[in-house]
């Protein structure tokens, strides 16, 4: 058995072809990819598929699902391997600029207490502003102005 199939085994996930080219794709990128991502990336599988994919991969703690600045959501492997809860919670980076969203796995995570009553389930740690390459374009073009 092959790293995702016994990571969608472990989720209490039966592996299909399709569920095994949808696991690899997410598990091959660094950052969280959207549905349109994986559509124009992943030909084999029509949007249906892989939304439903993605929706039972998040059922079963697989993927985490990040609302990020541009409207969309995207989704990204659970790092835990915990079939029962999301673990792996990290700060994520949106950039204004390119649009990307990437993981900053080594940035601390406050703490946030809430209010006695309400009951958390998930939080999404989004912080946004420029990426080091969209600033230091931004730099430069601004240097060649002045």
């Amino acid at each position: 058995m092959n790293t995702e199939e016994t990571l969608l085994t472990l989720h209490g996930i039966k592996p299909t072809a399709n569920r095994i080219v949808i696991a690899k794709a997410l598990k091959a990128e660094r950052q969280p990819k959207s549905m349109v991502e994986l559509e124009r990336q992943i030909r084999t599988i029509d949007k249906s598929g892989i939304f439903r994919t993605l929706m039972l991969f998040k059922a079963h703690h697989l993927v985490h699902a990040i609302e990020d600045g541009d409207g969309m959501v995207k989704y990204e492997l659970c790092t835990s391997h915990n079939p029962d809860k999301d673990e792996g919670m990290h700060v994520h980076f949106y950039c204004e600029e390119c649009h990307r969203t990437f993981c900053l796995y080594g940035t601390p995570i406050p703490s946030v207490d809430i209010p006695s009553g309400f009951e958390m389930e998930s939080i999404n740690y989004m912080i946004k502003g420029l990426c080091p390459d969209c600033a230091r374009k931004r730099a430069l073009r601004q240097s060649t102005k002045a």
